[in-house]
């Protein structure tokens, strides 16, 4: 494919619609880079990594007719569906099992996490996510990047769940309100 042809959002959904490989090819070779970004914040080993992108490009084959456009971009949708399937991989039984039979070290350095990635920032977020006040961001980075729940930082954090929810619901709404410029 010629990579000199810029395709607008709408024209690559449409090609998908069609089943369209080109549409398909268009989107893998732009979008790739940034959804394993977001893959490799949640799951640390490279080879998680390569299986699950493989499956999301699979997903937003199968699954593009359940995009609307009405409730946000294509570009947001993918990074979703990229990160919903990760949490769902690393909280799959095999996953936690294979972890399991591997020895661990005692604690875990949570900046080495992002090492692998921080060159992957398409939309800016590193920048946008540092203007939140840093008990927001913290709450942001475990939830989305690393997909904790609630409860798990509640207990992670030492502080109550009200608590969580109450910062994470600010933290969402100051985010929505820094976003808007991107749109």
């Amino acid at each position: 494919m010629n990579h000199q042809i810029k395709l607008s959002e709408q024209e690559i959904i449409s090609l998908l619609l069609q089943q369209d490989e080109k549409g398909f090819n268009y989107l893998y070779d732009h979008y790739a880079a940034a959804i394993y970004g977001i893959i490799t914040r949640v799951v640390n080993e490279k080879e998680y990594a390569d299986e699950i992108i493989q499956d999301v490009f699979v997903k937003i084959w199968k699954n593009i007719k359940q995009f609307d456009p009405e409730k946000g971009r294509l570009y947001t949708w993918m990074i979703n569906l990229a990160r919903n399937t990760a949490i769902d991989y690393i909280r799959s039984k095999g996953f936690q099992n294979e972890q399991k039979n591997q020895s661990i070290p005692e604690s875990v350095n949570d900046s080495e996490q992002y090492a692998t990635t921080s060159n992957v920032d398409y939309i800016g977020m590193k920048e946008v996510l540092l203007q939140l006040k840093q008990e927001w961001r913290e709450l942001i980075e475990l939830a989305y990047y690393k997909g904790y729940t609630q409860q798990e930082i509640a207990e992670r954090l030492d502080i109550p769940i009200g608590t969580v929810k109450t910062r994470t619901r600010n933290a969402l709404i100051e985010l929505k309100s820094l976003l808007k410029d991107y749109r």
